[in-house]
């Protein structure tokens, strides 16, 4: 078991830092080149700055969706709180990263880590349920959305149970072992799933206004696609 955990904290780790790191920069790539394309095709080339840093914001702090959804959005928020806090300021988690790619940076107290820690999970799990029970949860839902949801909330889970071990049932080296490797994981895909959202938010705000920047004869070809040259649109 030893072997395995050494495997799993060394090579593993940064072979996943690695694929994490130049997933996010491809993605960031792409997105700033499509936005390069539209605005240098678009009529209107200015964009409104402080619209899209609210857009922004009011993803990353949905606080006036409260009232519409006040449980799902109280998860919702929970969860994405959690999610990147907890993992990127524990204390274990900088001297991993540390030792693997030589960066560190303040961390965070562990009593604040295992509260975003236990609120990721309990906000995973109300977002798994509501998109279980409700119709519109149903239907905008994937099941690629389940499993990641599963995914992301074992790394917490095993995690919380190492820090705590009088509360775990399970043998300390094994779930030592589930909570690197399921880390490991979710750093490997995270460029591949919904999950890069949390890194590259900024930009995709960024790519939607542009997107509503149309070239100047945008019109005629869309009258023209339609069939309805020469009629007003």
């Amino acid at each position: 078991m030893e072997d395995w955990l050494a495997i799993a904290r060394g090579p593993a780790f940064r072979f996943a830092i690695m694929i994490m790191i130049l997933g996010a920069l491809r993605d960031l790539i792409v997105t700033a080149l499509s936005v390069h394309t539209i605005m240098a095709r678009a009529g209107d080339k200015t964009l409104p700055l402080r619209a899209i840093r609210k857009a922004t914001l009011g993803w990353l702090f949905p606080l006036e969706h409260l009232r519409q959804s006040r449980v799902f959005t109280a998860a919702s928020i929970t969860f994405h709180a959690g999610v990147v806090l907890a993992p990127l300021f524990l204390m274990s988690h900088v001297l991993l990263i540390d030792q693997a790619i030589g960066l560190s940076w303040p961390t965070l107290p562990n009593i604040l880590a295992d509260i975003l820690t236990l609120g990721a999970i309990v906000g995973m799990t109300v977002v798994f349920v509501l998109r279980v029970s409700t119709g519109e949860g149903w239907a905008l839902s994937r099941g690629s959305d389940y499993t990641i949801l599963i995914l992301t909330t074992l790394p917490f889970l095993s995690g919380f149970l190492v820090m705590h071990p009088g509360l775990n049932p399970f043998p300390f080296q094994a779930t030592m072992l589930v909570h690197v490797l399921s880390g490991c994981l979710i750093l490997a895909i995270l460029p591949f799933t919904k999950l890069i959202h949390v890194v590259i938010l900024p930009a995709t705000q960024l790519v939607s206004e542009a997107g509503w920047h149309f070239p100047p004869d945008a019109g005629e070809k869309v009258g023209a696609a339609l069939g309805k040259e020469n009629q007003p649109i």
